[in-house]
């Protein structure tokens, strides 16, 4: 773990700061992934314990599946959806002003 001392020859640098920040950022991510894939497991053992069927089992794990999957390829699923919000037509505006509106509402 990293300390700041108050000796003042010594220099404390933003990347040392950073690349802590990253490790905990990564260590969090790994145990949030861990607790979603136990979670999951969780899950399709009680489809099993409620239904004793294999189709709501098998339902149930591939949800759990696609869920995992969209946990942990975050990233993918941001840049896909971005690009498809890009790529959507630009809306365009059209203002009526003076005579022509009120000509269309009748109160012209």
């Amino acid at each position: 773990m990293h300390t700041i001392t108050t000796d003042p020859n010594t220099v404390v640098l933003a990347g040392d700061l950073l690349d802590w920040g990253n490790t905990k950022v990564g260590q969090l991510r790994t145990l949030l992934l861990a607790a979603a894939g136990l979670m999951a497991i969780a899950a399709v053992l009680m489809a099993w314990w409620r239904t004793k069927s294999w189709v709501g089992t098998l339902v149930a794990f591939l949800l759990a599946a696609l869920v995992l999957w969209g946990i942990a390829n975050m990233n993918v699923l941001k840049t896909k959806v971005g690009s498809e919000v890009d790529d959507a037509g630009a809306t365009t505006v059209v203002q009526v002003t003076g005579t022509a509106g009120r000509a269309e509402n009748g109160l012209a």
